[in-house]
């Protein structure tokens, strides 16, 4: 019989799997999106913390629940609506996580506790909150960087790099220098280290 975890973590994965978006995986695979990002979260966080309480992992694999439903343009495409965007996608991504979880049978304290970290409450204070935003960090750099980098001046991938740079642990800094990346995306990391 399944566990709540097991339970939770099945319902999660199946609403990624309903993204309409697709990718081709580095065997081939097409997956919808948010499952093969949810999967990429879950294997940094083994690298990054392989003893995990299963609160975090439930957090870590629902960081990003249904967010293809509340696209970028549907705020404004400015410095305030990319953070009205983010911050509603927090509040919204925590809630619909927080329900599966108590509806999988976790315990309302645990439910709350997978909200906070989604919501990525009391970061840097959190040795959990920081560990699922180092993860983050890092898929970004692995999966997502050198695509979003196509669609920006230097300097503005510069300043995100360094801002990217400044929320992780130093653990994740490590792992980070260990992405292969393309050579024009490690002249931009080494430039934004640099700098």
């Amino acid at each position: 019989m399944a566990t709540p975890y097991q339970k939770a973590l099945s319902a999660i994965d199946a609403a990624h799997a309903a993204d309409p978006r697709v990718t081709t995986t580095t065997d081939g695979q097409q997956v919808p999106y948010e499952l093969h990002y949810a999967r990429k979260m879950t294997s940094y966080l083994e690298k990054v913390d392989p003893n995990a309480s299963e609160v975090l992992r439930l957090a870590i694999r629902a960081q990003h629940l249904r967010r293809w439903e509340v696209p970028r343009d549907t705020y404004p495409m400015t410095r305030p609506g990319y953070f009205s965007w983010r911050t509603a996608l927090k509040k919204r991504q925590a809630e619909l996580g927080q329900q599966i979880c108590l509806d999988s049978g976790l315990s309302a304290s645990d439910a709350e506790r997978i909200a906070a970290l989604i919501r990525k409450e009391n970061l840097k204070a959190d040795t959990e909150t920081q560990t699922l935003e180092d993860v983050a960090c890092l898929v970004f750099l692995d999966d997502q960087f050198e695509e979003f980098e196509k669609n920006y001046d230097e300097e503005k991938i510069i300043s995100i790099l360094k801002k990217t740079w400044v929320k992780m642990s130093d653990r994740a800094h490590d792992l980070a220098l260990q992405i292969d990346l393309s050579e024009r995306a490690k002249g931009l990391v080494g430039r934004a280290l640099a700098g």
